[in-house]
Order: structure tokens, then C-alpha cells, then sequence
């Protein structure tokens, strides 16, 4: 059984940080890119970051730069969002997706996980 398992949210002041996990199984982790989404309630879903499944390449929306990154262990099967600096305006559910392309497009991804919330108060 196909699994993503997205863990590290909570509520956190502006200017604070979180580290959101994104545990694997089922597939070949090494395989597939990484990409985190985030929805916002009454907002589409939106690319936020990205990682290929070699490491070598990463994107990310423009808001978040230079704020969050993201990392992969292979041998862990376990993809990180770390979250620095937030703002009140990324607050939203955030979702990881593993996909053969390192895309913004929903879409083009095969798997996805449930979420987990991510609330930053002002």
C-alpha cells in the first residue's frame, strides 16, 4: 500500500519555525520527486516547494524563498520542509506529493498525502 504520511504541524507565532516531515512507503522512494503543497481554505491548492529524486534539483514558489527548504534521505524514505520565518499568510494545509516529474502541477502527481496543519498566528 502506497503511503505519504506528512507530520511537524501545528500552531506557531509569526517569525517562528516548523519542520514538517513526509514519510514514505509502498514505492520506489528514490524514483519520484517531492513536491509540498499548500491549501488555504477557500483557495486552490498551490505548488510551494520541490525537490527531484536525485536531490539535485530544487523549486519553490517565490513567496517562500529564502525562508523554507527542503531535503530528502533516501535511505529514510522521509522528505523535510523546514519553515523558517512564517507569516500569518502561510498559514494552510500542507500536503506532499511524490511524482516522476519535479512539477508545480497537481496534477502530474501519482501520490499524495492527507496533510497536516499548519497555523501561524499574527
Amino acid at each position: 500500500e502506497v503511503q505519504l504520511v506528512e507530520s511537524g504541524g501545528g500552531l506557531v507565532q509569526a517569525g517562528g519555525s516548523l519542520r514538517l516531515s513526509c514519510a514514505a512507503s509502498g514505492f520506489t522512494f528514490d524514483d519520484y520527486a517531492i513536491g509540498w503543497f499548500r491549501q488555504a481554505p477557500g483557495k486552490e491548492r498551490e505548488f510551494v516547494i520541490g525537490v527531484s529524486s536525485d536531490t539535485q534539483t530544487t523549486r519553490y514558489r517565490e513567496s517562500v524563498k529564502g525562508r523554507f527548504t527542503i531535503s530528502r534521505d533516501n535511505a529514510k524514505d522521509t522528505v523535510y520542509l523546514r519553515m523558517n520565518s512564517l507569516k500569518p499568510e502561510d498559514t494552510a494545509v500542507y500536503f506532499c506529493a511524490a511524482g516522476k516529474l519535479l512539477t508545480r502541477t497537481p496534477d502530474l502527481y501519482d501520490y499524495w498525502g492527507q496533510g497536516t496543519q499548519v497555523t501561524v498566528s499574527s
